[in-house]
């Protein structure tokens, strides 16, 4: 439904104080939904169309559920597309319906500047709507319980695709001219009038052939590990055409999607710091102070046992302004060690506003985090590490030392927080079999998941799956042959 004249009025206001601040943003739809509509394009990710699948039926009725128990409440949702659309729930109040358009600005500002995003596909609106219609074809053609049962294995692996490659060119190697010469199949001597006779030419082309399929055979494939196992399974495993087809839409959406989790926190840190400003400089009236005071403080509250991407991303942002207005940043300052002189520091270099704008348009949360994150910041945040007390059966405070705080955020952030996988051999001892390698990163993988996903790499590969990994600081080489699940220990990186 669109927006009643006060709203888009006041819409109107809203985007031009953002577009004072220097905000850029493609144009922005808004569209006015009771709950119920609110939770069905929720549960299809924020777009009006998605393929028919159970599992979002399922996230409906839990998001259905979790309203009506009073859990939660979905204040805006805003996709990636030019035009940008945005959704308000029309029950909202009007101090958060300009808090909710004020946010969604600053979003749409940020999908269209940051470098993560900017390989992404801005018509996905009309793709997801294209995916639909393809994913019914093929139901009305094979069945929906097929179809059906080949998303659920296709969206168990989602995760198995390198989130950087749209930014690499990965070429294959060249041979260079030592390597034509190797190939060349070796002459007997003789005088150049006896050379037809002594080294036919037949017989040298049969030799040249022996020794490239020799060759061929000692390559290794792939010839480099592949991090994009969907993209390798949708090149060279044995598919039929709809199923290469279903595994390609999953892998572009999931392509899709990624940007947003490289920077669920300084987008969401960039959008709230900018409804703040927006809404305390110049959207409130006296009489709304209150209420926007009192949702701005859910927006930005600490739980425990949770990390707030709202609260993370705008404290930080925050510190960076200032830091940039003040000049506490450069040589001289880190090498300051006096603790009044560095807290009295202030060069007026006033460059804050424009540090910000830079770090939107370059980073990703762990960027963000690696570059920003100081051991002062986290340490008027209390920022702290946490772990489980197998004695005591409660989770305790393991560290608050800035090092390991800093270095468990990056660990959570970095790949997502998913495990590398690596495709290493397509024809493991020449049986035609998919080895993959998991790189340890500290942490062992759960053996329920790992298996779960080998059952379901077989079902496309159509033949035995292997995974090589560490458990326990102890190689161990996790086998799937279509039958039943095999663990064996193992040197790791035999498979080079």
């Amino acid at each position: 439904m669109s927006l009643p004249r006060h709203m888009a009025e006041m819409q109107l206001r809203i985007e031009g104080y953002a577009r004072g601040y220097g905000l850029d943003f493609y144009e922005v739809i808004f569209e006015l939904l009771d709950y119920k509509k609110m939770n069905e394009i929720a549960a299809y990710g924020g777009f009006p169309s998605r393929y028919p699948h159970w599992r979002f039926g399922m996230e409906y009725e839990h998001l259905k559920k979790s309203y009506a128990y009073g859990l939660h409440k979905i204040y805006e949702m805003v996709i990636n597309n030019n035009p940008c659309y945005a959704y308000l729930l029309e029950c909202n109040s009007l101090v958060d319906q300009k808090i909710v358009m004020a946010h969604v600005y600053a979003h749409c500002d940020f999908f269209k500047n940051n470098f993560w995003f900017a390989h992404s596909n801005r018509k996905m609106v009309d793709e997801m709507a294209n995916h639909s219609t393809r994913v019914r074809r093929y139901i009305e053609r094979h069945g929906l319980e097929n179809v059906e049962n080949f998303i659920d294995t296709c969206l168990s692996l989602e995760d198995l695709v390198d989130v950087h490659s749209p930014f690499i060119r990965r070429e294959g190697e060249r041979r260079g001219p030592e390597d034509a010469e190797r190939q060349a199949p070796k002459k007997l001597r003789s005088k150049d009038y006896m050379n037809d006779y002594i080294n036919p030419p037949e017989f040298l082309e049969r030799q040249r052939q022996k020794l490239e399929d020799e060759a061929r055979k000692a390559r290794r494939f792939p010839e480099e590990p592949v991090k994009d196992v969907l993209h390798f399974l949708i090149e060279y495993a044995p598919l039929e055409n709809w199923e290469r087809d279903v595994l390609s839409i999953v892998r572009e959406e999931a392509y899709y999607f990624a940007p947003q989790a490289q920077t669920k926190i300084i987008n969401e840190g960039w959008a709230t710091y900018w409804h703040s400003k927006i809404m305390t400089e110049r959207g409130l009236s006296d009489a709304e102070i209150i209420d926007y005071a009192d949702h701005h403080s859910g927006t930005v509250a600490t739980h425990a046992g949770r990390l707030n991407p709202y609260k993370l991303g705008l404290e930080l942002l925050k510190d960076i302004e200032e830091r940039w207005n003040k000049g506490r940043f450069g040589k001289e300052y880190e090498e300051c060690d006096d603790l009044r002189r560095r807290q009295e520091w202030d060069r007026r270099l006033d460059q804050g506003r424009a540090k910000i704008f830079e770090v939107r348009r370059f980073h990703n949360d762990v960027t963000f985090i690696d570059e920003f994150l100081t051991e002062d910041f986290a340490r008027r945040q209390k920022l702290f590490t946490f772990a489980h007390n197998r004695k005591s059966g409660v989770y305790q405070i393991a560290s608050r030392e800035f090092a390991e705080v800093k270095r468990k955020l990056l660990q959570q952030l970095t790949n997502l927080g998913r495990p590398f996988i690596f495709a290493v051999d397509a024809n493991h001892e020449n049986r035609g079999e998919l080895y993959l390698r998991h790189r340890h990163e500290g942490v062992d993988l759960r053996q329920d998941y790992a298996q779960a996903t080998l059952q379901n790499l077989t079902r496309l590969w159509k033949r035995p799956v292997h995974l090589e990994t560490l458990v326990d600081d102890k190689g161990k080489l996790i086998s799937f042959n279509g039958k039943e699940i095999t663990e064996a220990e193992v040197a790791v990186g035999q498979v080079a």
